[in-house]
């Protein structure tokens, strides 16, 4: 019983993330990055968002996706989902270190 309400609350989690990357893909909604949230209300004004937008939708896309590895490793024990977990948070980390290295290079701010 347990494992069902610890997936159910994973499946809640990556459904959320999917809504959220769906409304940035779209370039809708609050924008859920570093570079927006520190910036000043002048740089948020003449800040070109898309590339921000993009950054976070892939993002919560990626984190959405590892979520339902975590509700299925949960839910069926099967023991190498846990690799699945583990290339998939990498990728995750390594996706947002280099796409941020990339937007300050362009002149987004990071």
């Amino acid at each position: 019983m347990k494992e069902i309400i610890t997936a159910a609350i994973l499946l809640i989690l990556a459904v959320g993330a999917f809504v959220v990357s769906a409304r940035s893909f779209k370039e809708k909604g609050f924008v859920f990055n570093n570079a927006y949230l520190y910036a000043s209300e002048q740089e948020r004004g003449a800040m070109d968002k898309k590339p921000q937008y993009r950054q976070s939708a892939v993002v919560f896309l990626m984190a959405g996706v590892v979520l339902l590895l975590f509700a299925a490793e949960e839910l069926f024990h099967s023991g190498w989902l846990f690799y699945a977990q583990l290339a998939g948070i990498i990728l995750l980390v390594v996706y947002a270190i280099v796409s941020s290295i990339r937007i300050a290079k362009k002149g987004g701010r990071v």
